[in-house]
């Protein structure tokens, strides 16, 4: 699957609370389960968005491009470590987070849990940065400098279910968190049959600086095939893929505070 992605992140003046961002009763179900999923088939609309300006202007543009047919959102907490600055992040992990999210090739070889097959299964076989859709030659993991605007990355990703394809990541430079926005260059096929058309479908990655923890938050969604069934089967993927990413960033973030700590 994945996904589109938009990444985000600088320091910030005030922080942010999960009061501020999120309603009381999903606040109330990430600190009982550290996760909550919505799937949504028909007339999709955000309902896990939290409350940011930039987080959701990516997620609205994103929908009224596609339409999409299905939409899958994630939320999930991640608990700092004691040895994290706080209630801010310092400079110093805001860039080291934002440097773990570029590093794309780190996605090779995580895996998600496949409802068809009922087991664990790899997610990408491959995944690695190339210098252009055209030409596809790999490249290694860009590192950002200290002042990063707008970084746009292409991305060779060979998934087990969908094929051998080319996404564009397009990495924001927020004030209070970090996002990131994928989209398909190239069309996705399951096996034989065509699921989602080329550049129908987006995947929005946001992680938000809240005091003691990280709000991650994650949507998927596209503009499937006209097939019978297909957008079940594709919604159900992409809810499981979405863990995985989830599990990833959140590995990330552990080496990330780790490099830091005293």
């Amino acid at each position: 699957m994945l996904f589109f992605i938009t990444i985000i992140i600088t320091g910030q003046i005030s922080p942010l609370s999960l009061d501020t961002l999120i309603d009381s009763d999903k606040k109330a179900l990430l600190l009982n389960q550290g996760t909550v999923t919505e799937v949504q088939l028909k007339t999709p609309r955000p309902l896990l968005t939290p409350r940011h300006r930039v987080i959701r202007t990516l997620v609205d543009i994103s929908m009224e491009e596609l339409n999409p047919s299905l939409f899958v959102e994630n939320l999930h907490l991640y608990k700092k470590p004691s040895s994290a600055t706080l209630p801010v992040w310092s400079e110093a992990e805001r860039q080291a987070l934002f440097n773990h999210a570029l590093a794309l090739s780190t996605l090779t070889g995580i895996r998600y849990y496949s409802t068809s097959r009922k087991a664990m299964r790899t997610f990408y076989e491959l995944s690695t940065v190339i210098d252009g859709p055209d030409t596809k030659r790999p490249l290694p993991d860009p590192i950002a400098g200290q002042s990063s605007e707008t970084v746009v990355l292409y991305a060779r990703q060979k998934d087990l279910t969908f094929g051998d394809n080319i996404y564009r990541y397009t990495y924001h430079d927020l004030s209070d968190g970090l996002a990131f926005v994928q989209q398909n260059c190239t069309p996705l096929n399951a096996g034989i049959i065509p699921a989602v058309g080329q550049d129908k479908l987006r995947s929005v990655v946001a992680v938000i600086d809240a005091e003691t923890y990280l709000l991650i938050y994650l949507a998927s969604m596209a503009k499937a095939a006209s097939i019978p069934g297909i957008n079940q089967r594709i919604g159900e993927s992409f809810s499981t893929r979405a863990d995985a990413i989830v599990r990833w960033f959140t590995g990330q973030a552990d080496k990330a505070f780790a490099a830091l700590a005293p």
